[in-house]
């Protein structure tokens, strides 16, 4: 490949302008306001204990607990008031009226320790919301901030990259990172792009070629023509909707939330009801107050409205270090629940990348295998095109020797020409390639390996037809494994999807052990297929990774997409994106969502039997409030703790162990 004059141009001045460093990967805790409040609070009421305990001073313990109530209470007490005003009813805001009813009665001990336990887990919440932020942008490289834009005099000028508009052009140097979404106008280089693509090779990038905002350019300099806003960029779309769709919440979320503010109003006319019952029975107005404020703490069902995000959204964030981004806590919920699975073959069964499967030498041509093959190498070897890179790879597996190739040209979508050993040689397309007689021996073997898949691709040596190569895509090596895991998991092996003919599809399908095939389906009936097992019952899940997957995708009760380049209606249907093209980490995926969902049961018990026993302690005995407030605020951190633990390196099942 010919390189650029845009490889000799002088890097920026020393003093000039510098790309700003990337974002934190990893949220300290103390940048969290809710983790600072917590942690003021904490240290306040460590300050005021002794104190109280040794008989103190009011005067230095007094100011220490009003400062533990101020620092732990004023913000849900604030978002409470505001939940008020909208006419409904929070639990944040009866946490901080028990407290205050609490040191009304001189229970002021009591009171900051129920502050400052609430606190603490309203922190360890916001933590596992960061963290889940954190993992976003850990797995995907974003786009740099600033970007060199060209300007119509041919100067260039440092710009941030949110002010780049489409039809921009802009410069990207060796080594940086390509600002925002395009297509190469000048230049040629090898790109990088394996945080989109999940490729494992650089992408070689001609004028023309699509590049991506955040992935990384090689050794050339690229002219870039924006073609989306940078807000739009495709890696921009996906950090978006995986942080808008956090805020979303699953099912279970959202019928504890209808059920909260029934139960929030009932537990105030049961809280009057204790106060006011004992009284009218002629009870001392101290106990009786006492007691309702204990009972409205033990019967606040603040454990149970945090027994579901913790482990869903700590389980978003283990997905997302390995490489996979669930977009919501509803998709994290619906992924444990699949009980059928359709898979898409190109590009989600196999590698999407060729390799040669047939060397056929025509008739007459005088080569045998290993010369046709090693014939064809050295004209490509010059390439960077895959299915060239498949063939010199195919060649140099055999040990073959590659003969120096001299005027070299390429044409893209036809192939190559080169001189090899004084003969002109052309590898390409069939259909782009002089086609001598309609009845020429090259024709029968290009459809007959056509017809069983493959990509034929001709060879000619001095304007003859000498041989036909045929290249498929190869089976990830994990693909066996796969199937099996999810057709452990579910109780009922996967079926194929495929547009692909019959012969082909069923050929892979056995490699893979792939027993149910559904082949030559357009996209229709890929979603056709799909709603029709949904109205039997099933729950399907979907993988694909083609603009054809879509329509399947957005039918299934789950989608997940694979993170290939061109895919992007695919990216934005599905509910998952396995970016780096790992297959393996499908079946971890839906097994860590399985986990996560009896974390969830695990905490609704825990957090049921919780209140349930400390209310009917409170309404049948006593029930000291300090032991109350633990009690009840030591339920909510549990189920917060036991939550966060899919957090852990150790919560990721691993499917391959468990096959072996």
């Amino acid at each position: 490949m010919s390189s650029s004059v845009l490889d000799q141009r002088a890097a920026p001045p020393a003093d000039g302008p510098r790309p700003a460093a990337p974002p934190p990967r990893r949220t300290r805790v103390l940048a969290l306001p809710e983790a600072r409040w917590a942690l003021a609070a904490l240290l306040l009421f460590l300050a005021a204990l002794p104190v109280q305990l040794l008989d103190g001073p009011v005067w230095l313990s007094g100011p220490l607990f009003a400062a533990v109530y101020v620092a732990g209470g004023w913000e849900p007490g604030l978002e409470g008031l505001k939940a008020l005003r909208e006419k409904t009813l929070d639990v944040d805001l009866l946490m901080v009226v028990a407290a205050l009813g609490a040191a009304a009665i001189g229970q002021v001990l009591d009171g900051a320790l129920l502050i400052v336990i609430f606190a603490t887990s309203g922190a360890l919440e916001a933590v596992a919301t960061a963290r889940t932020a954190d993992s976003v942008r850990g797995l995907l490289d974003l786009a740099p901030a600033t970007a060199a834009r060209i300007l119509p005099d041919g100067t260039e000028e440092r710009v941030g990259t949110d002010r780049l508009a489409v039809g921009d052009t802009v410069l990207v140097r060796p080594g940086e990172r390509i600002g925002a979404d395009g297509r190469v106008v000048d230049g040629a280089s090898d790109v990088d792009q394996a945080t989109i693509t999940g490729e494992p090779l650089p992408a070689a990038k001609l004028p023309g070629d699509e590049v991506f905002a955040g992935t990384v350019n090689g050794a050339g300099a690229l002219r870039v023509r924006v073609g989306r806003d940078p807000a739009d960029s495709v890696i921009a779309r996906i950090v978006r909707r995986v942080e808008e769709a956090r805020a979303t919440k699953a099912p279970t979320q959202l019928f504890i939330e209808k059920v909260e503010q029934r139960y929030s109003v009932g537990m105030v006319v049961a809280t009057l009801a204790v106060f006011a019952v004992p009284l009218a029975f002629g009870d001392a107005l101290r106990p009786a107050l006492l007691r309702a404020m204990t009972f409205m703490i033990v019967a606040s069902p603040c454990a149970v409205v945090l027994s579901t995000m913790p482990p869903l959204l700590a389980a978003i964030a283990n997905a997302g270090r390995r490489g996979v981004l669930a977009k919501s806590a509803v998709v994290m919920e619906r992924l444990g629940r699949v009980d059928a699975v359709a898979l898409d073959k190109t590009g989600t069964l196999t590698e999407g990348a060729p390799h040669v499967t047939d060397v056929r030498p025509l008739p007459g041509s005088g080569l045998d295998d290993d010369a046709l093959l090693a014939l064809a190498a050295s004209a490509e070897h010059l390439s960077e095109h895959p299915l060239a890179r498949a063939v010199v790879a195919a060649a140099r597996d055999r040990g073959l020797s590659l003969a120096d190739a001299a005027d070299f040209t390429a044409v893209p979508g036809q192939g190559v020409t080169a001189t090899v050993d004084g003969r002109t040689v052309r590898v390409g397309a069939p259909g782009r390639l002089p086609a001598p007689a309609a009845r020429a021996p090259q024709h029968a073997v290009v459809a007959a390996l056509e017809d069983a898949g493959r990509t034929a691709v001709l060879v000619l040596r001095d304007g003859a037809p000498v041989g036909v190569l045929g290249l498929t895509d190869r089976l990830r090596p994990d693909a066996a494994a796969t199937v099996a895991a999810l057709g452990r998991l579910t109780g009922r092996p996967p079926v194929l999807l495929t547009g692909d003919n019959e012969r082909a599809a069923r050929q892979l399908a056995a490699e893979a052990g792939v027993t149910e095939v559904r082949a030559g389906m357009l996209p229709e009936g890929k979603a056709a297929f799909v709603e029709e097992a949904q109205a039997r019952g099933r729950r399907m899940l979907v993988v694909g990774d083609g603009v054809n997957d879509a329509p399947a995708l957005a039918a299934a009760h789950a989608g997940i997409a694979m993170g290939t380049a061109g895919s992007d209606l695919a990216l934005e249907t599905a509910d998952a994106v396995v970016v780096r093209d790992e297959l393996a980490t499908i079946p971890s995926l839906v097994q860590l969502s399985r986990t996560a969902r009896r974390l969830v049961v695990q905490n609704l018990v825990v957090a049921g039997t919780f209140l349930t026993v400390l209310a009917a302690w409170d309404l049948i005995g006593t029930l000291p409030l300090p032991l109350g407030v633990a009690g009840h605020e030591g339920s909510t951190v549990l189920v917060v703790l036991n939550g966060l633990r899919l957090l852990r390196e150790a919560a990721w099942p691993r499917p391959a162990r468990d096959a072996a």
